[in-house]
């Protein structure tokens, strides 16, 4: 008799459950509100190992670590409730959104460890499986590989990556190095949390929640290398905390404010019909970004309501947000949407 060995337990539902009817908050909304998480990071130990290029204290995408001269590795952690209801849609967006962190620092993904949280007997092992095989088959498109993971049970479930990632030390892009008169230029459109949260109010298509899922699932990688190519100053991706709360952490911790001209954001076609009815395409986390970036943010009266909105859309797996000088903006490929100026530190203007 042999001792020890483990027997295969098949996990069937039996019933069809979806993923987002056991989601409380869609992907990046769930996010704990910026308002209430940054004084807490803040009032954490600052990392005095000379090895820690980038910690917690600029609240910057990842963090950086030197090994030698020449290497230093990037890690970083994103996992979230599901924003659709295809299994592999959600790993494939959950992927990308983990791997975005690396690209926004400059660097190149290396591997990548599952986290998961899932109700197995629930919704069975065949929507686990896909959930991970999107995520991998992400992973794998970047050029990197998924080497293992932790999973727990958890009635609601929840699915991302701890990403690692290598940079040379003197290529590092952080929050921190904007410049007056740099150009900000965005590589995605926004809209996607307005779409998902429209769609789970059954108040959207599901050809527009495929637009929204197309451009959550897509790569940063190229957009860094065009941001790399240009001479990036500063770098974010533009995610939970919506354009105008991941700005704000940049011309923060760059000392500077911003401008911001709101018909030059790009949007997913079909998200400004959304976006007009509040009541439909709000989340609590937009809320809460709404709340949050007040304090900072001033926005003109020409500046049509859904607009405004856009700007605070929690976003999952969105753009990266570069800043660039402004001779060599023509190598980018995204929306030029504004400009970073003296002021404020931290300050944004909306015209």
């Amino acid at each position: 008799m042999i001792v020890g060995m483990a027997t295969a337990v098949s996990y069937e539902p039996s019933e069809r459950v979806s993923l987002t009817a056991l989601s409380s908050c869609s992907g990046c909304a769930a996010k704990l509100g910026a308002a209430d998480l940054l004084p807490l990071i803040w009032e954490l130990p600052a990392a005095t190992d000379e090895r820690v290029l980038v910690g917690v204290a600029s609240g910057d995408d990842a963090a950086v670590v030197q090994l030698r001269e020449g290497l230093a590795l990037v890690q970083t952690v994103d996992f979230f409730t599901p924003l659709v209801d295809d299994p592999y849609d959600f790993g494939q967006i959950a992927a990308a959104s983990a791997l975005s962190d690396v690209y926004a620092m400059g660097g190149t993904p290396l591997s990548a460890l599952n986290i998961v949280a899932f109700p197995l007997a629930q919704l069975g092992g065949e929507m686990l499986g896909e959930i991970m095989r999107g995520g991998a088959d992400i992973v794998n498109a970047a050029g990197a590989v998924v080497v293992g993971g932790h999973s727990i049970r958890d009635s609601e479930p929840k699915y991302g990556l701890a990403v690692t990632g290598i940079v040379d030390p003197a290529r590092i892009v952080t929050n921190a190095g904007g410049r007056d008169g740099d150009v900000l230029v965005l590589s995605k459109p926004l809209g996607a949390g307005a779409i998902v949260t429209a769609h789970k109010r059954a108040l959207a298509s599901d050809e527009l929640l495929e637009r929204a899922v197309q451009a959550m699932v897509a790569l940063n990688d190229q957009a860094a290398r065009e941001a790399l190519d240009a001479g990036v100053h500063a770098m974010t991706d533009v995610t939970g905390f919506g354009l105008l709360g991941h700005l704000h952490n940049i011309c923060r911790e760059s000392r500077l404010s911003a401008e911001i001209d709101a018909e030059s954001v790009p949007v997913i076609d079909g998200a400004c019909e959304l976006l007009a009815d509040e009541t439909a395409s709000v989340s609590s986390g937009t809320r809460r970004n709404a709340q949050w970036t007040s304090a900072f943010t001033e926005i003109s009266d020409a500046v049509e309501p859904w607009r405004a909105r856009l700007l605070v859309d929690a976003t999952t797996s969105g753009g990266l947000l570069a800043v660039v000088p402004a001779k060599n903006v023509d190598l980018m490929s995204g929306s030029v949407i504004g400009r970073l100026r003296t002021g404020t530190p931290g300050a944004i203007v909306v015209r």
